[in-house]
């Protein structure tokens, strides 16, 4: 057990793992604490989609600084992550979202972005399952894919112990002491470690975090459920993370079988992760309507997770203004994974006071108080 850190990141997520190798790499005593087992929050629940297309400038510029990491993962970690790149494909029921995706897919571009506006018969090309009824488009993003969350957890905790850094799984913080306004320790579980800064990296449940200092971090919990089929009959390797965006209905390949999600008819904003059997009937309804040649696969298992949810559906990341030595990076609603490797950076370079690789002032989280937010519309 360390008793002093230069630097206590909280929460062992691919967002924590992330910052505590890249501080460590930067020459930094770093602490890592997490409660349970690494990546056990809501990373290795994910459906493990990494991609570059937002409708956000800086969320497009985060996700492709990160996807060129995914793509050489196993060079730069020595950990296999089984990415695939079968791309991204939004389809589009409705002439608003096909407005809205037309600019989406301008502003990917003009930010090094590879993505285009497609047929519906394009579409059915590329994800044959799908049934065009009611379909007026989609947009194509081919670098795009998905990979294992767990692996991407163990890459990053094995580089951040080789870099120096103190990886606690099972220990969980339980406080920050304080002399003013200036942090002095972490208590845990395990004992106190001194410190005069804190990276709160803990997902859905960063808002208790940030009341230990007063700082008012306003992310919310949010129940996501997922499924993997039994192996479906002729499913191409290649088929793409599809995306009905009117319904929040997905689907991926998972080994032979496919893995799905889609939202809940009712909201479930709480802590809670015990599967609802309730859903596999909203499941159902959208499977009707979009892939409805699955209607006779059987479902092998499932799991559920959490989204860590803002106003505005952005990440907030920054120092506060308050207590200058805690720092935080969370409420991702939905694309932390895929951001990890570039808000690990980003996050270094805050605590080293010097320009991060990515100017992300405007996800401060006192835009709530100023300009109300900035809202990211390609989530599902």
């Amino acid at each position: 057990m360390a008793t002093s850190a230069d630097v206590v990141v909280i929460g062992g997520g691919v967002i924590g793992l992330s910052t505590a190798y890249h501080l460590a790499a930067a020459g930094q005593r770093v602490v890592l604490l997490e409660k349970n087992a690494l990546g056990e929050g809501s990373t290795c629940r994910a459906a493990g989609g990494v991609r570059g297309f937002f409708s956000d400038a800086l969320n497009i510029e985060i996700g492709l600084r990160s996807l060129a990491v995914f793509e050489r993962f196993g060079e730069l970690f020595d950990t296999e992550i089984d990415l695939h790149r079968s791309g991204y494909l939004f389809l589009i029921d409705n002439e608003a979202d096909l407005v809205s995706f037309e600019q989406n897919v301008a502003l990917h571009t003009s930010l090094g972005g590879e993505s285009r506006m497609i047929s519906v018969a394009e579409a059915v090309e590329l994800s044959p399952l799908i049934d065009p009824r009611g379909l007026l488009g989609a947009a194509w993003s081919p670098r795009d894919g998905h990979c294992t969350p767990e692996a991407v957890v163990q890459g990053y905790a094995r580089a951040a112990r080789a870099a120096g850094a103190t990886i606690l799984p099972h220990c969980a913080a339980t406080g920050i002491e304080m002399e003013g306004d200036r942090i002095v320790a972490v208590t845990t579980e395990a004992g106190t470690i001194s410190t005069g800064t804190v990276v709160c990296a803990a997902g859905a449940w960063s808002a208790a975090i940030g009341s230990w200092v007063g700082v008012d971090l306003p992310v919310s919990p949010l129940r996501r459920q997922i499924a993997v089929t039994e192996p479906v009959a002729g499913l191409s390797p290649q088929t793409p993370f599809t995306i009905d965006f009117s319904t929040s209905f997905y689907f991926h390949g998972e080994g032979g079988g496919l893995l799905l999600g889609c939202s809940e008819s009712t909201d479930s904003w709480s802590f809670d992760t015990t599967r609802d059997p309730a859903w596999l009937a909203d499941l159902a309804e959208v499977m009707e309507n979009r892939v409805p040649a699955l209607g006779e696969v059987g479902i092998a298992s499932g799991w559920a997770g959490l989204y860590e949810m803002t106003p505005d559906h952005n990440a907030v990341i920054g120092r506060s203004r308050t207590v200058p030595g805690f720092l935080y990076a969370c409420g991702f609603s939905g694309h932390g994974f895929l951001m990890g490797p570039a808000v690990g950076e980003i996050v270094r370079d805050l605590c080293l006071g010097v320009e991060p690789t990515l100017d992300v002032s405007a996800l401060d989280v006192e835009r709530f108080a100023t300009t109300g937010g900035r809202r990211e519309l390609n989530i599902v």
